[in-house]
């Protein structure tokens, strides 16, 4: 392996990007099916996209396990950027993995308290975070909207810092998570 290649090699091991992009597929496809799925109420039951919703769910939170234990174990080479830049960057990622944390424990919280059980797959049950009926588990769906809507705003800042680290500053951060 020459120099060259040694210097083009990503920074992240392939499955640490794998984990990323099945993340971002799943987020994707969490907010279509937040979208076009029916309001909630206090009467409504865990069918059709709603079930979906909770499927999904269910596989974000393994997945951000799976990434969190990862990256805990098999820290990336760090890029090379200013001072502020790494700051920055430290901060929204940070930010991004709670997010990532507290959106799905909230929704799975309110699902709980709704009686709803959540599955990954449709087999493996999650154990409830809250009671059938739990007044904290009903506000923690309010939270989990509210803060489903400020991951969707740190995402677009993700990717936009993503394409200005590779159409204006020309370096190679955006390469550095990509296949």
């Amino acid at each position: 392996m020459n120099l060259n290649t040694l210097a083009r090699r990503p920074a992240y091991d392939g499955f640490a990007r794998l984990l990323h992009w099945l993340i971002a597929l799943l987020i994707v496809a969490q907010f279509v099916i937040g979208w076009i799925m029916p309001d909630v109420h206090r009467d409504t039951l865990p069918n059709g996209l709603i079930a979906w919703h909770l499927g999904v769910g269910a596989a974000i939170v393994a997945a951000v396990a799976c990434r969190i234990m990862w990256r805990a174990t098999h820290a990336p080479q760090p890029a090379e950027l200013s001072r502020a830049l790494t700051l920055m960057s430290h901060l929204t990622h940070a930010l991004l993995y709670l997010l990532l944390i507290a959106v799905p424990l909230a929704g799975w919280a309110n699902a709980s308290s709704r009686g709803w059980a959540v599955k990954l797959f449709g087999v493996v049950r999650y154990p409830d975070l809250t009671q059938s009926g739990s007044p904290t588990g009903h506000a923690l769906g309010d939270v989990h909207s509210v803060l489903a809507w400020v991951m969707l705003a740190l995402i677009a800042l993700h990717v936009c810092a993503a394409l200005f680290h590779r159409v204006v500053l020309k370096d190679d951060v955006l390469q550095r998570m990509l296949p």
